[in-house]
């Protein structure tokens, strides 16, 4: 239950206990995807996703990161790397770093491609410029910079919340293809 917005969280939705097993709920993922096949944009079905009203992608659970803000051509989501964030030397994985600015850069992207379309992200990059510490809040924002028929890319940097200092930055090309 999500507090701040007084609904039900639905990120574990896809997700179904049998016998004591967590199971994958298929049923619930394809009524998922008709939504978003029929939503009258990408931008108004990650509003939907903001809003609690679909399901959000279960790795944002695993890594503690939630969307706060979706415009055309632009989404932020907000975490803190949890201490099952870091890797061996005690800092945290790059993974976690690359994973944020992957959904800011490419859920951007998704605001901005034509119904009947869907993408993937097809190569990002991400440059560490400060180590976060574990528990800090962060925003990871992504931001389109080029929408078209067949690629999109886009350009992501991680801040942090209260101090406003750049952890890092990254950039993405997305395909775009037909539904």
């Amino acid at each position: 239950f999500d507090i701040k917005n007084n609904k039900i969280n639905h990120r574990l939705n896809f997700y179904k206990i049998d016998d004591g097993k967590k199971k994958f709920n298929m049923s619930k993922f394809k009524k998922t995807f008709t939504k978003f096949k029929n939503s009258k944009s990408h931008k108004e079905f990650m509003e939907k996703i903001k809003l609690g009203e679909l399901p959000g992608a279960p790795i944002a659970k695993t890594l503690n990161y939630d969307l706060i803000s979706v415009s055309l051509g632009q989404v932020i989501f907000r975490g803190a790397p949890k201490f099952d964030s870091m890797n061996p030397v005690g800092s945290v994985h790059g993974g976690w770093y690359g994973t944020l600015l992957d959904s800011a850069m490419a859920c951007a992207v998704m605001t901005k491609i034509p119904k009947g379309s869907f993408y993937t992200t097809l190569e990002y990059k991400i440059n560490i410029v400060k180590a976060i510490p574990i528990g800090m809040e962060i925003d990871a924002i992504g931001l389109v910079t080029h929408s078209g028929r067949s690629t999109g890319t886009a350009d992501g940097k991680i801040i942090g919340t209260k101090d406003k200092i750049l952890y890092a930055t990254g950039s993405t090309t997305c395909l775009i293809m037909q539904l």
